[in-house]
């Protein structure tokens, strides 16, 4: 499907990488894999036709359709998420009103034997044909789908795009991509704003419905359940293997062995080779033999080792003033945007020193608290104190999208630098690994993680004694992340940090704050502390393998409505169970009955749904061919069918209606 030959990529004259070429054929599920700044983000801007290579070429048919979802996105906030989503079927809504068109032009002429009106004919049958083979009648259904499988309910669906979080517009994007069904989709770091359940759906997605993917992410478990073909930009050249992300490790590692004694066995023939000659460099009776080996020196092509990023990432929050004892207050919190809820009656007490968790699905308010606590929100109720000499230090999901891309890499710190530290800006650069050449890329260039630890050196040099980090892990590498993880450990002041990233919580945090069904529960202990808790406060859940939250209210968001239903909190209290560990033996055993009678209708009636929507596109693809256009059974088969899916549609949503108030009772 797409040709690369002879890639290169040059920034300051020095090659990101050079004499690339492979294919992507259809089909194909490839993970492109590589160190930070290595080019994947480069790579996949070229694939996509967004950035020019230095030289080679990539052939893309003209027919071949590229669907690109990059790392930072600027997002419109004029629509519902209904509208949005459904710009993904702009070309179907265009071509339903040239269709309208049509046919008002076919009813209004009276030339009906001339050559013009038989075209027109023609043209409309033609056009009639390819609006119902890309599903032009049935557009709806697989939108509703695609927004519920990422997470979204059908109350969110008329719901402004401004009232979400970041994370859940990024989902609005991916919803509109994955629904245009581009030949080739290309994604990066896909999986850095769902939550599990959403992440699962699209596993399944990609690995079935979709058609080509070029995949980076820094997820393993992801790489692994979607892709079977990995690519890795190293020494910048491409490595091609034809396995997952688990089997690629261990060649990889086995390939590396090999090019070190290859390295080492040529590293002691050149110095055998340049200890000749510099031994009878001067003697005329080996001059011939001098010569002959410079040249053969010359003619080496070298060994390269693929690298081992061994630089070092120091990092090191410097703790300002002392705080007072209570820098962060909350009394009867209540944020909403209009009738929607985002939470209420939250109260909570953070000490001096300590490093805590807000967690919860996307959309739960934990960015919206974040905001409340920082200013940038006022219109709230309830009262919100900061501390005594408290010095706020934030940042934020989308901190690397506000850098000024037309700056460098130093002039950014430069920028913001005072005092004696500017004869240190080099130095800083360098521990984090922005040294030499580095310092002086554009940020335009940079990838997600090079933004990130960008990002993290500016707020490094603001003295202060109070950190909110919200998501600070995203478009970071396992590596960097520990590093990070161990900075935030030794500093002195006090740590909220927003998080899906379990590992990187644990052993970091002491007390854990969960977001859900508009409810701020406190959790002491850490993060697994929280996880096994909730997880035997939900037997339903723990019985499902666990999960990130086990809370009636979550169970019940598992679409990913952001709004609980109507009491959920007032009845659960702070995102607690109505029931738990209250129903008898006997009790719990008939609920589980219910539960799995309530699933099994709920996949009865979506196994339906898909049957019958084939049945209608078969159908549908008969209708297109002249014979089909003139047969009134035909027609008649069709009319039945769609009243049977509106009627199938209507048992599904009752039906999960059923289990989700069957769950709510846990």
């Amino acid at each position: 499907m797409i040709s690369v030959e002879g890639l290169k990529v040059e920034f300051n004259a020095k090659p990101l990488f050079e004499g690339v070429s492979y294919v992507i054929n259809k089909r194909d599920r490839i993970a492109l894999v590589g160190k930070n700044g290595a080019g994947k983000s480069t790579m996949l801007k070229i694939l996509a036709g967004l950035q020019q290579p230095t030289e080679g070429v990539v052939a893309i048919p003209r027919e071949c359709t590229i669907g690109y979802l990059p790392q930072v996105m600027k997002l419109a906030d004029s629509r519902t998420v209904m509208q949005e989503a459904e710009l993904a079927f702009e070309h179907i809504f265009e071509m339903q009103q040239e269709l309208e068109r049509m046919n008002q032009e076919l009813a209004e002429r009276t030339d009906y034997e001339s050559e013009e009106y038989q075209k027109l004919i023609d043209r409309f049958t033609h056009e009639n044909e390819r609006f119902l083979m890309m599903g032009g009648t049935n557009y709806r259904a697989e939108l509703e789908r695609t927004l519920q499988g990422l997470g979204f309910s059908r109350n969110d669906f008329d719901r402004p795009t401004s009232e979400f979080s970041g994370g859940w517009r990024m989902r609005i994007e991916l919803a509109k991509l994955l629904l245009r069904k581009p030949d080739v989709l290309l994604l990066d770091e896909p999986t850095n704003h769902l939550d599990i359940e959403s992440i699962q759906w699209l596993e399944q997605f990609l690995a079935t419905k979709a058609n080509a993917v070029v995949l980076v992410s820094h997820d393993r478990a992801f790489l692994n359940n979607v892709t079977t073909r990995t690519m890795e930009i190293s020494c910048g050249r491409i490595y091609d293997y034809k396995v997952k992300y688990d089997e690629f490790v261990v060649l990889r590692k086995e390939r590396r062995e090999q090019q070190l004694r290859a390295f080492e066995n040529q590293q002691k023939q050149i110095e055998d080779t340049e200890a000749f000659i510099e031994r009878f460099r001067y003697k005329a009776t080996k001059a011939v033999q001098v010569q002959s080996r410079i040249k053969q020196l010359e003619r080496i092509e070298r060994i390269e080792v693929d690298e081992e990023d061994h630089s070092a990432l120091r990092l090191k929050f410097v703790c300002s003033s002392r705080s007072g004892n209570y820098p962060v207050i909350a009394e009867e919190v209540r944020k909403a945007y209009g009738e929607h809820v985002v939470f209420d009656h939250v109260n909570l007490t953070i000490h001096r020193g300590e490093k805590v968790a807000f967690v919860g699905k996307n959309g739960e308010g934990k960015s919206t608290l974040v905001k409340c606590i920082m200013g940038e929100i006022s219109d709230y109720t309830g009262k919100l104190t900061l501390g005594h000499n408290v010095q706020l230090g934030y940042f934020a999901q989308n901190q690397a999208q506000l850098l000024d891309e037309n700056l460098t890499v130093f002039d950014t710190i430069d920028r913001v630098a005072v005092g004696d530290i500017r004869l240190k800006i080099r130095d800083i650069l360098g521990a984090f690994m922005f040294g030499g050449e580095a310092s002086e890329k554009p940020v335009k260039v940079l990838s997600g993680g090079e933004r990130t630890r960008l990002a993290m050196i500016k707020l490094l040099l603001e003295p202060v004694n109070f950190l909110i980090l919200d998501e600070p892990t995203n478009h970071l590498d396992k590596r960097s992340k520990d590093i990070l993880k161990e900075a935030i450990r030794d500093f002195d002041g006090t740590v909220i940090v927003v998080s899906h990233d379990r590992d990187f919580l644990d052993g970091l945090v002491t007390k854990v704050y969960e977001f859900g069904g508009g409810a701020v529960k406190e959790h002491l202990g850490g993060i697994y502390d929280f996880l096994k808790k909730r997880q035997i406060e939900s037997l339903n859940q723990l019985n499902a393998g666990g999960g990130w939250s086990a809370s009636p209210t979550a169970a019940a968001a598992a679409k990913g409505s952001a709004s609980a239903p109507k009491g959920a909190a007032s009845a659960n209290g702070a995102g607690g169970s109505a029931n738990s560990g209250k129903l008898s033996y006997e009790e719990q055993k008939e609920w589980n009955k219910k539960v799995k009678r309530a699933e099994k209708r709920v996949a009865e009636c979506e196994q339906a749904i898909e049957e019958t929507e084939q049945a209608i596109a078969i159908l549908e693809a008969k209708m297109a061919t002249p014979e089909g256009a003139s047969d009134t059974t035909l027609y008649e088969k069709h009319g039945k069918l769609k009243s049977q899916l509106d009627q199938i549609m209507t048992e599904w949503e009752e039906a999960s209606e059923e289990l989700e108030e069957l769950k709510q009772t846990d």
